[in-house]
């Protein structure tokens, strides 16, 4: 089974999933544009306010804090399951944000691309090979 298929199961063999992941960013209005315009709704927060969450599909949580200083970079990259990388990518760049990569099919069995958000976080948007 590739592993994007696992599921994370605790102790007492219950699904396990991630929930949300915070960002720190440097400026909100950048930050919430960019992601609205790849197609995340704004749930709490917005433009104007210091935190923000944004979802994307029914479980994919992202909150935005601005705490006033640059994020420290290099930790990584969070991935988000979409029906099709290829239309998020055409709609970054329609958006004027230019992707790190193009989409392209992956040995571990998914299609995928990576951009950086404003303050350098990257991201992924993949779909399994086989769904």
């Amino acid at each position: 089974m590739p592993y994007a298929r696992r599921v994370a199961r605790s102790a007492n063999d219950q699904r396990t999933e991630i929930n949300a992941i915070t960002f720190v960013v440097v400026e909100m209005a950048a930050s919430v544009a960019f992601y609205e315009a790849l197609g995340f709704e704004t749930v709490y927060g917005g433009a104007d306010t210091t935190f923000t969450s944004l979802r994307h599909g029914g479980a994919n949580f992202v909150n935005l804090q601005h705490t006033g200083e640059a994020p420290g970079l290099g930790w990584g990259r969070v991935i988000f399951h979409v029906d099709s990388p290829d239309d998020v990518y055409a709609i970054a760049l329609a958006a004027g944000y230019p992707a790190a990569t193009e989409p392209a099919d992956a040995p571990w069995g998914e299609r995928y691309f990576h951009i950086h958000d404003p303050d350098g976080h990257e991201l992924s948007f993949a779909r399994l090979l086989d769904a």
